[in-house]
């Protein structure tokens, strides 16, 4: 198999992606390395999918991956409105995609995430190394008529040097959407620094069956 080069496509996956407020502000804070920003609150941003098959990408194959980190202030994404994002963890269930992001400067690991949806209720759960340690439950309605598009940035470091990264994306969300639970379900995990405050403080998010994006789509040095 050829080398994959940046950018790949991917298309139509099943994804959940939303924020949250954390338990526990501090220990985000001291997540986020020196020379970022959190932001003021230390919100969390985690994003759940799946690719089913290997024609919905460029080079991937099929995979399904979680990925969660503290978001950033004065990192925006070219919007200017929307914040950048650091990750602490990256559970991917595939080795080629696993290579591809940690030559990037992404924490990446093995494990698996599955979706299941039954009538209006939609079931995530993250798996690291076989163990379950997230599950998100949510209330979902059928694709709406808005399409959600921009771009994304997420911050990674390789070789000592910082690198922004730009991923375009395009996504059809579902209406009506709503979170129900979301479990850290492994207290021993280091995932489980980043859980929500009880009550739960949701502060965006969206399902969508059908999101599209590329990875990445322009990286460059930060100073």
């Amino acid at each position: 198999m050829p080398e994959l080069v940046a950018p790949q496509l991917v298309v139509n996956s099943r994804m959940i992606y939303f924020g949250w407020v954390p338990a526990e502000p501090d220990a985000v804070a001291a997540l986020v390395p020196d020379g970022l920003k959190p932001m003021a609150n230390r919100q969390v941003f985690m994003n759940q999918y799946v690719v089913d098959r290997p024609e919905q990408t460029s080079g991937f194959g099929a995979y399904s991956l979680t990925y969660i980190g503290p978001d950033l202030e004065d990192a925006y994404a070219p919007d200017g409105v929307t914040p950048g994002r650091w990750w602490t963890h990256y559970f991917n269930s595939s080795a080629v995609v696993r290579e591809y992001a940690a030559a990037r400067g992404v924490p990446a690991t093995p494990g698996r995430t599955t979706i299941e949806v039954e009538g209006k209720t939609l079931v995530a759960t993250t798996e690291s190394d076989g163990v379950p340690v997230i599950r998100t439950t949510a209330r979902v309605g059928h694709t709406g008529t808005e399409v959600s598009r921009g771009q994304l940035r997420y911050i990674t470091e390789v070789g000592g040097q910082r690198i922004s990264g730009i991923y375009p994306f395009v996504a059809e969300p579902v209406d009506p959407f709503e979170i129900v639970s979301l479990e850290f379900l492994d207290p021993s995990h280091s995932v489980y620094a980043l859980r929500p405050a009880d009550p739960l403080q949701i502060v965006w998010g969206f399902y969508s069956p059908r999101s599209s994006f590329t990875y990445p789509g322009g990286e460059s040095v930060m100073d």
